[in-house]
């Protein structure tokens, strides 16, 4: 009997675990970072983002980003923010699906194409992206700030963000087998 009680905690906690693996921590711009120099629009175009993925903007001092409304975004108003930061690494939650907008709180910045617009889906889907309901620009979210240093000082990661949802899935799925397999056995 402890054995079954056993395994359906292990379970419960695998399950658990699994659910969170699989939102993805986005590095917008890539290596490249939030930067004038990057293409965010193209970075973004064959990305999927769906609810409980996590945007990280990491940039040097001359820059900053903010979530804004839609029409904002369009004409490129910093002055009307939602939710700003400006230290260098900024994480923003996509909590809800809908059109997402962040730009440079240095307006000539964003008139030169340092702007972002995701559109965040309910569910992650096998066949790509999909329209997503439209939902007010903002919506519920979550800005973390971190003290980490900028882009410019920290190391290039071996292993792209994109790919550790994948490799975190797959070990979660050994760990189960084995625990399942120790059961069994």
């Amino acid at each position: 009997m402890a054995r079954l009680v056993s395994l359906l905690f292990s379970l419960l906690a695998i399950t658990g675990f699994a659910s969170r693996c699989l939102a993805t921590t986005y590095t917008v711009g890539d290596s490249s970072g939030w930067d004038i120099s990057t293409d965010v629009d193209s970075w973004a175009q064959n990305k999927h983002f769906v609810v409980s993925d996590v945007l990280l903007f990491q940039y040097s001092s001359s820059h900053s980003v903010g979530e804004v409304s839609r029409d904002s975004y369009e004409g490129c108003n910093t002055t009307n923010v939602l939710q700003a930061s400006s230290n260098g690494n900024t994480t923003f939650a996509l909590t809800t699906p809908g059109d997402r907008y962040f730009v440079c709180g240095n307006r000539l910045h964003c008139y030169a194409g340092m702007k972002l617009h995701v559109v965040v889906d309910d569910k992650a889907g096998a066949d790509g992206p999909s329209a997503a309901p439209e939902a007010e620009a903002g919506g519920d979210s979550t800005t973390t700030t971190t003290n980490t240093p900028p882009k410019n000082k920290k190391p290039p990661s071996i292993i792209p963000n994109s790919v550790m949802p994948t490799i975190r899935f797959k070990s979660l799925l050994f760990v189960c087998f084995t625990c399942l397999l120790s059961w069994i056995i």
